[in-house]
């Protein structure tokens, strides 16, 4: 068969790569984004219950009446935002299904969409296949920050959707309330959507506070956000997230949402939302996992590697500009063949490749499964 492929540069993800890699090594793996503890025993029962009541058909395609309600609640007690249940939520199969749905919803051949790098490796691929053009502006090492004059200046007639996330993969940082309100002021000024990517929002620390596009009345209103249950609740295969956006932007995304995947697993959402009605079970994930990644970084004293600004998510940088000047991806093949532990490498997150010899570790782990990991890092 003559075949042309619509991403021809595209190969296996580096997550996929790297885990494999530390399963052929023996290596501890650090790199995929995914916890090695267990979930809460509470929400497999409340599963199980929802399963054995016989709630195992079609979920409707925008989700289950009574999880949106919740959803709905938990926005208003969260960012003091009212959402209709209704028609301002859909539930997906994963934030990354979400992200697909919101584009493939409104970017049209030669629509351009802004997108900040290092950045989810999925937001490229997903503009090209929908015939939009990407345009890459890198972030400012090493605070990971926005130069908004430099956003301002990439903006032309073609910017239909900036892309933002936040707290950010893989770099940790979050944004702002004064990012939010120059982000504000550039969506409405040239009259943008913006998708925010917020599957990380519980995930956030030191006293700060999750700054959503839900929090800006102005910004909401051209605003699509995208959450994640499998970063809150420690499911990722589970495969449930949800977006939030005006009634007039949600419509168009059902339309995409419907013929990717139409509707979610039945039980799971009827199990989240009798979860959710607890505040207690999402509110205290930000101490939950601060204190992981306190940890991770006393037990990382001692070695070369040197640690960058962490605010948010479960992941630290670690640069190893004082050990090697290996390209980072040499440097995490290295780290996992011959010291057993796994890490990505940041620049695979650049369009332009960039490399500033560091790497990126999933501290959503047990403590024993960082002791050890960190014991092998002082070693090097």
């Amino acid at each position: 068969m003559n075949l042309s492929s619509r991403l021809p540069d595209i190969g296996i993800s580096i997550f996929t790569i790297m885990s494999r890699m530390a399963a052929d090594y023996n290596a501890i793996n650090l790199s995929q984004g995914f916890p090695d503890f267990p979930i809460d025993r509470k929400i497999i029962d409340l599963v199980h219950r929802f399963m054995i009541e016989n709630h195992n058909q079609y979920a409707p395609m925008q989700g289950v009446p009574v999880f949106r309600e919740v959803i709905a609640q938990v926005i208003k007690r969260s960012f003091d935002k009212h959402v209709e249940p209704e028609t301002e939520i859909t539930i997906t199969s994963g934030a990354t299904e979400a992200i697909y749905a919101v584009v493939a919803a409104f970017i049209t051949p030669g629509d351009e969409v802004i997108v900040f790098d290092p950045s989810y490796d999925s937001y490229n691929p997903v503009i090209r296949l929908n015939g939009g053009i990407p345009i890459h502006i890198n972030l400012q090492y090493p605070e990971f920050s926005i130069d908004w004059e430099v956003v301002r200046k990439r903006i032309t007639p073609r910017t239909k959707m900036i892309i933002v996330n936040t707290p950010h993969n893989p770099s940790g940082s979050v944004l702002g309330e004064e990012d939010l309100k120059e982000l504000e002021s550039i969506v409405l000024q040239n009259n943008l959507l913006l998708l925010s990517d917020e599957a990380y929002e519980r995930l956030i620390f030191d006293g700060n506070i999750h700054q959503s596009v839900l929090r800006y009345p102005g910004l909401s209103s051209r605003s699509l956000a995208v959450f994640s249950f499998g970063k809150t609740f420690h499911a990722t295969g589970w495969k449930v997230g949800y977006v939030v956006a005006p009634s007039q932007l949600m419509s168009e995304v059902r339309k995409t949402h419907q013929f990717i995947v139409f509707s979610v697993n039945t039980p799971i959402q009827m199990a989240f939302a009798e979860y959710m009605k607890t505040p207690e079970h999402y509110e205290s994930l930000g101490s939950f996992y601060q204190k992981k990644r306190d940890f991770f970084l006393q037990q990382i004293k001692g070695s070369s590697f040197e640690p960058l600004a962490c605010g948010g998510s479960y992941f630290q940088l670690l640069s190893y500009n004082t050990i090697s000047k290996k390209p980072e991806i040499e440097m995490a093949e290295e780290l996992t063949k011959k010291f057993k532990v796994a890490a990505i490498p940041v620049s695979v997150f650049y369009q332009d490749k960039s490399d500033h010899r560091v790497l990126r570790f999933c501290f959503a782990k047990r403590e024993e499964t960082l002791e050890k990991a960190c014991t092998i890092l002082r070693t090097i």
